[in-house]
């Protein structure tokens, strides 16, 4: 099984952490996880967490003209390294020229999240938290922390791409341009369907409690991880018996499988898994404020040029809902994946992909504007 495939939704955990300051932080290395704190933060909903955090790091540095700030914010379970496979020189973004920020979602773990935010919010009363929470805790984490008032771009990945169509729509003249990889506007009813089984294989296990567990939750978590991978990857992904690249030489189908029920996100926690797919499964810019649930007007209000680039063979964020969304996309420039793939090649999941993502997004990024 290809190594990079656990990579792409949880990444590996960086050490330092600095808290926020009302002054500028002090340096740091390039893509040492920084925590940004936001004392009193009310959420959509009306709920208030009383300090909520956002993880983040920096590549490069904020130029004199303040015009090379590049948003890399994560997607499902990932950390500040699930952009990797576009960072570094002869890739599409190089921190000798960009100043690259990532960012992690509520709920990962690390960002506060129902695992590590104390009482009344802890676990399973943790509030729902959406993509336009996401975007404007890390609205303020720029603005507040960084100095960074405007962007020359937002680039995202699966729940990246929903809070980068989220920043085009809330904030149309934030950012130059937009990138979107293996993601929608709204999440459609189908992605919902998929996202509740996974909630309720959680949920099956007696030892979840309701999330109140005592002890990980693991017959509920081997489940999820079984029925995650029947949508990762395309049909023909499976027949092809790509699981087999980057195995061990002599690994069966059987324990390909079994890596899934057992590995899938190693030490995840069952609340923060399922707050993400809360936050996934209710995502529709149409909901923004001032929109009416009108999805067809929102992307209509997309002023920056947007790259799309859904996988053909994407069974989260099907091809056929996003040539819908596109139709109502003012400058879209349309640029699906052909690739076996599935929803990861979205994120260079394999050489070919990588290739194809780095060089149409450094050529969309390079292209003079509208």
């Amino acid at each position: 099984m290809n190594a990079l495939v656990p990579a792409l939704l949880c990444g590996a955990l960086a050490a330092a952490a600095v808290h926020a300051a009302p002054t500028a932080p002090p340096p740091v290395a390039a893509g040492a996880a920084q925590v940004f704190e936001i004392e009193r933060f009310r959420l959509e909903n009306g709920t208030v967490l009383p300090r909520a955090q956002v993880r983040y790091a920096t590549w490069g540095h904020l130029n004199a003209a303040r015009d090379n700030a590049i948003l890399l914010p994560s997607h499902y379970m990932a950390d500040i390294h699930g952009y990797d496979w576009l960072i570094g020189p002869g890739k599409a973004l190089d921190p000798a020229r960009d100043f690259l920020i990532a960012t992690e979602l509520f709920g990962n773990g690390h960002s506060s999240s129902p695992s590590n935010t104390p009482e009344p919010f802890h676990g399973p009363r943790f509030p729902l938290t959406t993509i336009r929470d996401n975007v404007e805790a890390t609205r303020r984490l720029l603005e507040e922390r960084l100095g960074v008032t405007h962007l020359r771009a937002v680039i995202g990945f699966s729940m990246g791409g929903q809070q980068a169509f989220q920043w085009a729509v809330s904030h149309p003249r934030y950012a130059d341009r937009i990138v979107v990889t293996a993601a929608t506007a709204r999440t459609w009813p189908h992605g919902v369907v998929r996202l509740e089984g996974e909630i309720a294989a959680i949920a099956a296990d007696p030892a979840f409690r309701g999330g109140d567990y005592e002890a990980p939750p693991t017959r509920g978590l081997d489940a999820f991880g079984l029925v995650w991978a029947g949508w990762l990857f395309s049909q023909q992904w499976w027949r092809e018996e790509h699981w087999r690249d980057g195995a061990p030489a002599g690994t069966t189908f059987e324990q390909a499988l079994d890596r899934f029920r057992h590995d899938f996100i190693p030490g995840a926690d069952a609340n923060d898994l399922i707050l993400q797919m809360r936050t996934w499964e209710r995502h529709d810019v149409g909901a923004t404020p001032g929109f009416g649930g009108d999805l067809r007007r929102a992307l209509g209000s997309i002023e920056a040029p947007l790259l799309y680039m859904p996988s053909t063979t994407d069974l989260y964020f099907p091809l056929g809902d996003a040539e819908v969304e596109a139709g109502f996309i003012p400058h879209v420039v349309w640029r699906p994946i052909v690739s076996v793939w599935g929803h990861t090649a979205g994120a260079a999941s394999n050489p070919a992909d990588a290739k194809f993502l780095n060089e149409t997004i450094a050529a969309f990024l390079a292209a003079p504007s509208h």
